[in-house]
């Protein structure tokens, strides 16, 4: 593979938006073991919250995926690979951010529903206000 090959490659899985709308793989393997990515998207947009006794276990899991990933990259930019090597590397690098970007937002919450009740709210108060003028 050549230096612009791998170049392009290597920008396609660093940009902000490389997983929107990207062909996933059907697994990532991370530390040897394989994961079903959809499988393991679907479980985590179930989760609304994370129990205080399974914040670690997320957390080491968070660290587990990105030094994957981290070595991934790597390899990318430095290991002699072929063209077919590297575009399946990008493919699960990019898988893996997409784990990434689903725990990270486990803890946060939907900010559409809370913008949602927060306008709720607001109408409320301002008929409660209206109310205490008539």
């Amino acid at each position: 593979m050549d230096s612009a090959d791998r170049h392009a490659l290597i920008k396609r899985v660093s940009k902000q938006g490389a997983t929107i709308g990207a062909s996933l793989p059907e697994t990532v393997t991370v530390h040897g073991e394989e994961i079903d990515l959809d499988a393991f998207l679907i479980e985590t947009r179930k989760v609304d919250g994370v129990p205080p006794d399974a914040a670690e276990i997320l957390s080491e899991a968070k660290r587990e995926f990105q030094a994957a990933r981290n070595e991934k990259y790597e390899r990318l930019k430095h290991a002699p690979l072929n063209k077919a090597e590297a575009e399946a590397l990008a493919t699960e690098i990019i898988g893996i951010d997409r784990a990434l970007n689903a725990l990270r937002r486990i803890r946060r919450p939907q900010y559409g529903e809370e913008s949602q009740a927060k306008q709720i709210e607001d109408y409320k108060r301002w008929l409660g206000f209206l109310d205490q003028i008539r």
